[in-house]
Protein backbone atom coordinates (compact mmCIF):
# COMPACT_ATOMS: atom_id res chain seq x y z
CA UNK A 1 0.00 0.00 0.00
CA UNK A 2 1.01 3.54 -0.56
CA UNK A 3 0.04 7.39 -0.98
CA UNK A 4 1.20 10.19 -3.23
CA UNK A 5 -0.06 13.31 -2.62
CA UNK A 6 1.57 15.25 -5.60
CA UNK A 7 -0.13 19.36 -5.16
CA UNK A 8 -1.06 19.75 -9.29
CA UNK A 9 0.98 22.62 -10.81
CA UNK A 10 -1.25 26.12 -11.89
CA UNK A 11 0.06 27.61 -14.95
CA UNK A 12 -0.61 30.48 -16.74
CA UNK A 13 -1.39 30.29 -20.37
CA UNK A 14 1.62 30.28 -22.36
CA UNK A 15 4.09 29.33 -19.54
CA UNK A 16 6.44 26.53 -19.58
CA UNK A 17 5.10 23.69 -18.23
CA UNK A 18 5.87 22.29 -15.18
CA UNK A 19 5.54 19.02 -14.02
CA UNK A 20 6.48 17.62 -9.82
CA UNK A 21 7.64 14.47 -10.50
CA UNK A 22 7.38 12.89 -7.44
CA UNK A 23 5.79 9.42 -8.07
CA UNK A 24 6.19 6.44 -6.15
CA UNK A 25 7.26 3.25 -8.32
CA UNK A 26 6.78 -0.31 -7.60
CA UNK A 27 8.07 -2.20 -8.73
CA UNK A 28 9.50 -6.39 -8.61
CA UNK A 29 13.08 -5.89 -9.93
CA UNK A 30 15.48 -2.72 -9.24
CA UNK A 31 17.02 -1.25 -12.54
CA UNK A 32 19.11 1.74 -12.93
CA UNK A 33 16.87 3.80 -14.31
CA UNK A 34 14.95 3.96 -11.42
CA UNK A 35 17.70 4.62 -9.10
CA UNK A 36 19.29 7.39 -11.83
CA UNK A 37 15.57 8.90 -11.30
CA UNK A 38 15.83 9.22 -7.59
CA UNK A 39 19.46 10.05 -7.66
CA UNK A 40 17.96 13.23 -9.71
CA UNK A 41 15.17 14.26 -7.80
CA UNK A 42 12.54 13.35 -10.51
CA UNK A 43 11.55 10.10 -8.61
CA UNK A 44 9.76 10.46 -4.83
CA UNK A 45 10.97 6.62 -4.12
CA UNK A 46 10.72 3.16 -5.49
CA UNK A 47 9.62 0.65 -3.95
CA UNK A 48 10.98 -2.93 -4.59
CA UNK A 49 9.08 -6.06 -3.79
CA UNK A 50 10.89 -9.50 -2.57
CA UNK A 51 14.30 -7.61 -2.28
CA UNK A 52 15.14 -10.18 0.10
CA UNK A 53 13.15 -13.87 0.42
CA UNK A 54 11.12 -14.72 2.81
CA UNK A 55 13.99 -17.21 4.40
CA UNK A 56 16.99 -14.78 3.77
CA UNK A 57 14.76 -12.18 6.00
CA UNK A 58 14.08 -14.91 8.59
CA UNK A 59 17.52 -16.38 8.62
CA UNK A 60 18.69 -12.97 9.50
CA UNK A 61 16.66 -11.79 12.06
CA UNK A 62 16.48 -15.48 13.40
CA UNK A 63 20.26 -15.06 14.05
CA UNK A 64 20.14 -11.31 15.28
CA UNK A 65 20.81 -11.35 19.25
CA UNK A 66 19.40 -8.66 21.34
CA UNK A 67 22.23 -8.28 23.46
CA UNK A 68 24.45 -7.54 20.20
CA UNK A 69 21.91 -4.50 19.58
CA UNK A 70 22.93 -0.91 20.63
CA UNK A 71 20.99 2.28 20.49
CA UNK A 72 20.86 6.01 19.35
CA UNK A 73 21.27 8.39 22.46
CA UNK A 74 18.08 8.41 23.72
CA UNK A 75 19.05 11.72 25.59
CA UNK A 76 19.98 13.32 21.64
CA UNK A 77 17.11 11.49 19.40
CA UNK A 78 14.34 11.44 22.01
CA UNK A 79 13.14 7.47 21.28
CA UNK A 80 14.64 4.22 21.70
CA UNK A 81 16.21 2.95 18.38
CA UNK A 82 18.39 0.09 18.78
CA UNK A 83 20.78 -1.14 15.98
CA UNK A 84 23.41 -2.75 15.47
CA UNK A 85 26.79 -0.90 13.86
CA UNK A 86 28.05 2.71 14.26
CA UNK A 87 26.03 5.78 12.42
CA UNK A 88 28.78 8.03 11.50
CA UNK A 89 27.39 11.13 12.82
CA UNK A 90 27.66 8.43 16.15
CA UNK A 91 31.29 9.86 16.01
CA UNK A 92 32.03 12.34 14.00
CA UNK A 93 34.05 14.59 16.32
CA UNK A 94 35.20 18.32 14.77
CA UNK A 95 37.22 17.38 11.60
CA UNK A 96 37.56 13.69 12.02
CA UNK A 97 35.85 10.20 13.04
CA UNK A 98 36.93 9.50 16.03
CA UNK A 99 39.02 6.28 16.91
CA UNK A 100 36.47 4.52 19.01
CA UNK A 101 34.27 4.02 15.74
CA UNK A 102 36.76 2.13 13.71
CA UNK A 103 36.41 -0.52 16.92
CA UNK A 104 32.64 -0.93 16.68
CA UNK A 105 32.54 -0.59 13.34
CA UNK A 106 35.30 -3.97 13.16
CA UNK A 107 32.84 -6.05 16.08
CA UNK A 108 29.78 -5.10 14.17
CA UNK A 109 30.60 -5.94 10.77
CA UNK A 110 32.34 -9.34 12.09
CA UNK A 111 28.90 -9.83 13.92
CA UNK A 112 26.59 -9.01 10.91
CA UNK A 113 29.07 -11.33 8.50
CA UNK A 114 27.68 -14.47 9.42
CA UNK A 115 23.79 -14.23 10.31
CA UNK A 116 22.40 -14.79 6.97
CA UNK A 117 23.54 -18.88 7.08
CA UNK A 118 27.28 -18.21 7.42
CA UNK A 119 26.52 -14.84 5.04
CA UNK A 120 26.85 -11.09 5.39
CA UNK A 121 23.04 -10.01 4.50
CA UNK A 122 24.87 -6.46 3.47
CA UNK A 123 26.90 -8.17 0.83
CA UNK A 124 23.69 -9.90 -0.74
CA UNK A 125 22.45 -6.22 -0.81
CA UNK A 126 25.15 -5.15 -2.35
CA UNK A 127 25.08 -7.73 -5.41
CA UNK A 128 22.22 -7.13 -6.16
CA UNK A 129 22.36 -2.92 -6.20
CA UNK A 130 25.60 -3.47 -7.94
CA UNK A 131 23.51 -6.09 -10.96
CA UNK A 132 21.28 -3.27 -11.15
CA UNK A 133 23.54 -0.42 -11.58
CA UNK A 134 25.65 -1.93 -13.99
CA UNK A 135 28.97 -1.01 -11.94
CA UNK A 136 31.07 -0.89 -8.70
CA UNK A 137 29.75 -0.93 -5.27
CA UNK A 138 32.45 -0.33 -2.41
CA UNK A 139 32.76 1.23 0.86
CA UNK A 140 32.98 4.54 1.28
CA UNK A 141 35.95 5.93 2.59
CA UNK A 142 37.33 8.64 5.67
CA UNK A 143 40.78 9.64 5.36
CA UNK A 144 42.24 6.52 3.10
CA UNK A 145 39.54 4.05 5.54
CA UNK A 146 36.76 1.95 4.26
CA UNK A 147 33.50 2.99 6.99
CA UNK A 148 30.91 0.89 8.17
CA UNK A 149 27.97 -0.05 5.88
CA UNK A 150 25.03 -2.06 6.47
CA UNK A 151 23.55 -0.76 10.32
CA UNK A 152 20.50 -3.55 11.33
CA UNK A 153 18.27 -1.03 13.15
CA UNK A 154 14.91 -2.03 15.01
CA UNK A 155 12.72 1.13 15.00
CA UNK A 156 9.55 0.45 17.01
CA UNK A 157 8.76 4.58 18.18
CA UNK A 158 9.25 5.78 14.87
CA UNK A 159 10.79 9.12 14.22
CA UNK A 160 10.22 12.62 13.91
CA UNK A 161 10.64 14.48 10.61
CA UNK A 162 14.35 15.19 9.87
CA UNK A 163 16.64 14.97 6.82
CA UNK A 164 20.21 13.28 6.27
CA UNK A 165 22.87 14.79 4.66
CA UNK A 166 26.36 14.24 5.04
CA UNK A 167 28.11 17.05 3.16
CA UNK A 168 25.72 19.85 5.16
CA UNK A 169 26.21 18.11 8.50
CA UNK A 170 29.50 16.77 8.45
CA UNK A 171 32.04 18.52 5.82
CA UNK A 172 35.02 16.91 4.81
CA UNK A 173 33.70 13.54 6.26
CA UNK A 174 33.67 11.44 3.24
CA UNK A 175 37.06 11.05 1.09
CA UNK A 176 35.02 11.99 -1.87
CA UNK A 177 31.87 14.06 -2.26
CA UNK A 178 28.89 12.70 -3.32
CA UNK A 179 27.21 13.80 -6.50
CA UNK A 180 23.85 12.61 -5.18
CA UNK A 181 22.68 10.12 -1.48
CA UNK A 182 20.75 8.07 -1.44
CA UNK A 183 18.92 6.15 1.50
CA UNK A 184 18.53 2.22 1.53
CA UNK A 185 16.27 0.21 3.90
CA UNK A 186 15.46 -3.62 3.33
CA UNK A 187 12.54 -4.76 6.00
CA UNK A 188 13.49 -7.90 7.19
CA UNK A 189 10.71 -7.93 10.10
CA UNK A 190 7.54 -5.56 9.51
CA UNK A 191 4.57 -4.66 12.36
CA UNK A 192 1.60 -5.42 11.80
CA UNK A 193 0.80 -2.12 11.64
CA UNK A 194 2.61 1.21 11.43
CA UNK A 195 6.15 1.67 10.65
CA UNK A 196 5.53 3.73 7.41
CA UNK A 197 7.91 5.88 5.69
CA UNK A 198 6.80 9.42 4.44
CA UNK A 199 8.85 11.47 2.40
CA UNK A 200 8.45 14.64 1.47
CA UNK A 201 9.56 17.00 -1.36
CA UNK A 202 11.35 19.56 0.40
CA UNK A 203 14.89 19.88 1.13
CA UNK A 204 16.80 21.87 4.15
CA UNK A 205 16.62 25.39 4.59
CA UNK A 206 18.78 27.68 6.84
CA UNK A 207 15.52 28.85 8.26
CA UNK A 208 14.52 26.01 9.09
CA UNK A 209 16.46 25.81 12.12
CA UNK A 210 13.28 28.09 13.47
CA UNK A 211 11.45 25.41 13.42
CA UNK A 212 13.33 22.83 15.22
CA UNK A 213 11.73 20.33 17.59
CA UNK A 214 14.75 18.76 20.06
CA UNK A 215 16.35 16.89 17.25
CA UNK A 216 13.51 16.94 14.57
CA UNK A 217 11.83 19.37 13.24
CA UNK A 218 8.00 20.81 13.39
CA UNK A 219 5.71 19.37 10.34
CA UNK A 220 5.14 23.46 8.82
CA UNK A 221 8.41 22.54 7.46
CA UNK A 222 6.96 20.52 5.03
CA UNK A 223 3.08 21.42 5.02
CA UNK A 224 1.56 21.86 1.86
CA UNK A 225 4.93 20.05 0.21
CA UNK A 226 3.97 16.74 -2.22
CA UNK A 227 4.93 13.57 -0.30
CA UNK A 228 4.89 9.70 -0.55
CA UNK A 229 4.13 7.37 1.92
CA UNK A 230 5.26 3.87 1.48
CA UNK A 231 4.32 0.58 3.66
CA UNK A 232 6.71 -1.91 2.38
CA UNK A 233 6.06 -5.45 3.91
CA UNK A 234 9.01 -8.04 4.79
CA UNK A 235 11.92 -8.41 2.20
CA UNK A 236 10.73 -5.03 0.57
CA UNK A 237 13.10 -2.45 0.04
CA UNK A 238 12.85 1.30 -0.07
CA UNK A 239 15.22 3.93 -1.98
CA UNK A 240 14.77 7.53 -1.57
CA UNK A 241 16.53 10.76 -1.46
CA UNK A 242 17.01 11.31 2.74
CA UNK A 243 18.23 14.90 1.90
CA UNK A 244 14.32 15.40 1.94
CA UNK A 245 12.70 15.55 4.73
CA UNK A 246 11.30 12.27 5.86
CA UNK A 247 9.77 10.89 9.13
CA UNK A 248 9.04 7.31 9.97
CA UNK A 249 5.31 6.27 11.97
CA UNK A 250 5.53 4.09 15.31
CA UNK A 251 4.55 0.34 14.82
CA UNK A 252 1.78 -1.17 16.33
CA UNK A 253 1.99 -5.06 16.79
CA UNK A 254 5.35 -6.59 15.72
CA UNK A 255 9.02 -5.18 15.17
CA UNK A 256 10.29 -3.41 12.49
CA UNK A 257 13.86 -4.64 11.14
CA UNK A 258 16.01 -3.01 8.60
CA UNK A 259 19.13 -3.23 7.07
CA UNK A 260 19.81 0.34 6.13
CA UNK A 261 22.83 2.26 4.24
CA UNK A 262 23.32 5.27 2.21
CA UNK A 263 24.55 4.80 -1.38
CA UNK A 264 26.61 8.14 -2.56
CA UNK A 265 27.07 8.14 -6.06
CA UNK A 266 30.25 9.56 -7.39
CA UNK A 267 31.63 11.51 -10.05
CA UNK A 268 32.68 8.69 -11.71
CA UNK A 269 29.39 7.19 -11.63
CA UNK A 270 29.77 4.31 -9.72
CA UNK A 271 28.21 3.94 -5.98
CA UNK A 272 29.77 3.80 -2.55
CA UNK A 273 28.09 3.34 0.66
CA UNK A 274 28.49 4.12 4.60
CA UNK A 275 25.50 4.04 7.91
Amino acid sequence: MHKTKNAPQQRRSGATPVHTLFELDIVELLDADRLSKVAAGVLGAVHIKNFFTASECRGTVASLAQDSLGEYDQELVGRRIRKLGPAVFDYYNAAEVEPSYWEEAQAAARTRSGLLDGHDPLAVALDRIGAAWKGGVTLATSGGTPLFAGMLREMDEGTGIHFDEVEREFPACLDETPLSQLAFNCYLETPAKGGEVTVFRRRWRPADELQRDGYWYRHDVVAQEPYVTVSPASGDAVIFDPRNYHMVEANHGGRRVTLSFFIGVSRHGNLFVWS
